[in-house]
């Protein structure tokens, strides 16, 4: 049995997205977006807000678009695949992070005929 790994996310990115371009003619582009969670506490009655930050990786096309239309607190649509990766530091410490790789963006704060890449 094959499992599912999908990714849904709708969230504002927290700076402009960072790219990379390789000699073999690929690309990569990465940013974060927030999401953000409210909620009434049943003891105080006060409201609670809690964001996540959510690390988004966009490859050739995608990554090209996310870079030519994305700034610092565009509202964006995800789809995609948690990956977790891995890397050892100079002093010898293994670190993790988890990332999306975005198979879907759609600009949200754009047109009403707004684009899905």
């Amino acid at each position: 049995m094959r499992g599912v790994n999908k990714t849904i996310l709708v969230g504002s990115l927290g700076a402009t997205p960072e790219s990379k371009s390789f000699p073999n003619g690929g690309s990569i582009c990465n940013f974060s977006i927030a999401t953000s969670d409210k909620w009434q506490s049943k003891q105080t009655g006060e409201w609670i807000e809690q964001t996540e930050w959510h690390r988004i990786v966009c490859k050739n096309r995608l990554g090209e678009i996310a870079q030519q239309y994305l700034k610092k607190g565009s509202k964006v649509y995800i789809e995609g695949k948690l990956r977790t990766r891995s890397w050892t530091d100079q002093n010898g410490i293994e670190h993790y992070t988890t990332e999306v790789h975005a198979e879907t963006l759609q600009l949200l704060d754009s047109a009403p005929q707004a684009n899905a890449y």
